[in-house]
């Protein structure tokens, strides 16, 4: 597991494993260890450190960091660091808000220890919750894809175990794993996803339910992926810039699949500073291409508005202007049959 994932990262020299203490991580703590010890991996050098972070969401968690840097210092990985973290209050959530800190934290550590790869304790089982959250959110092939065995720095050799097998790893090597109370705790979703959805749909389909949402997340990433690459070129080839904005042919637009073209008009969108679209928004952006007489604007999240333009749009502009009205739309001839994307900035307000 832990040798395959370095081995897919082409054999990082330096390592750190991230550990909340908890048993998956502290399972793939132990794991590591042996590499650390040995100091190869398959006859490649390895040096494994750790890293605690500390959300500071519980009372006691610093004192929890600090017996898990201690276990990992007592296993034999070098360095362990601690990195306390503050969660922002946003409109992400809390949980995607903890993410978001705790990633951070881990790439500022794996670039104070020089480290290439961080190793992540997520499970068969984080998977299979992963995905069913997708289901219920109704998200695309990407969130349905779940979690990546490989993502930039983040490896995470577990995902082929089930929680079952990390807590027997933890007591064939005497570890005393922390249980973060959140994880029981039915205020979030993924809670009780864990606790109550998944065992009740192992109780009435059947056993093998994690397992197949989670070889249907490794089938959909293989989807994901060539949708991706398609989209990233389409959208290379399409896109025009004008200073911060971008346009879209909207012929070319027209002559895409469906899949092909809500990937290309949901990078226009991020690429001039936008948000995701959702898929309701993205549904609103494509139907100016077959709303003749709208020009829009339609708002995406994060500030963007699409416009369509057109000719005689462009004409009934240059009208107001002449009776010194206020355009509606912006106004340049050479986009014209085209979605032009645009940020909103205090400067156009």
């Amino acid at each position: 597991m832990v040798q395959d994932a370095l081995a897919r990262a082409g054999y990082p020299d330096r390592v750190l494993v991230a550990c909340s203490g908890g048993p998956d991580s502290l399972a793939l703590a132990a794991v590591a260890a042996y590499f650390a010890r040995r100091g190869h991996v398959d006859g490649q050098p390895v040096a494994v450190g750790a890293v605690v972070v500390d959300h500071q969401l519980q009372p006691g968690s610093a004192d929890v960091a600090a017996r898990t840097a201690e276990t990992l210092a007592e296993l034999g990985l070098s360095p362990v660091v601690v990195r306390a973290v503050e969660v922002a209050s946003s409109g992400m959530g809390p949980e995607a808000a903890a993410r978001d800190a705790r990633h951070a934290a881990l790439e500022a550590a794996a670039t104070e220890c020089d480290a290439a790869a961080i190793l992540l304790g997520h499970t068969l089982d984080d998977q299979a919750e992963q995905v069913l959250l997708g289901l219920a959110r109704g998200s695309g092939t990407r969130s349905l894809a779940g979690m990546r065995p490989v993502r930039g720095k983040l490896l995470r050799p577990f995902l082929g175990l089930r929680r079952a097998d990390t807590l027997e790893i933890c007591r064939a090597e005497e570890l005393d794993p922390w249980h973060d109370p959140s994880n029981a705790d039915p205020a979030f979703a993924r809670s009780r996803t864990r606790v109550e959805v998944l065992p009740l749909l192992e109780e009435k389909l059947g056993p093998g339910v994690a397992e197949s949402l989670a070889r249907t997340a490794a089938i959909l990433q293989l989807d994901a992926d060539y949708l991706e690459e398609v989209a990233n070129n389409t959208f290379t080839a399409l896109a025009e810039r004008d200073g911060p904005d971008i346009s879209l042919s909207e012929a070319a637009l027209n002559e895409l699949a469906p899949a092909i073209r809500f990937r290309v008009i949901a990078k226009a969108a991020a690429d001039v500073g936008g948000q995701q679209p959702s898929y309701q928004r993205l549904l609103a952006a494509e139907a100016l291409l077959r709303r003749k007489g709208s020009a829009g604007p339609v708002e995406l999240p994060g500030g963007v508005s699409v416009y369509r333009l057109s000719l005689a749009q462009l004409l009934a502009e240059e009208r107001g202007r002449e009776k010194g009205g206020t355009a509606g739309v912006p106004r340049e001839g050479a986009r014209c049959g085209k979605l032009v994307f645009r940020l909103h900035t205090p400067a156009r307000k």
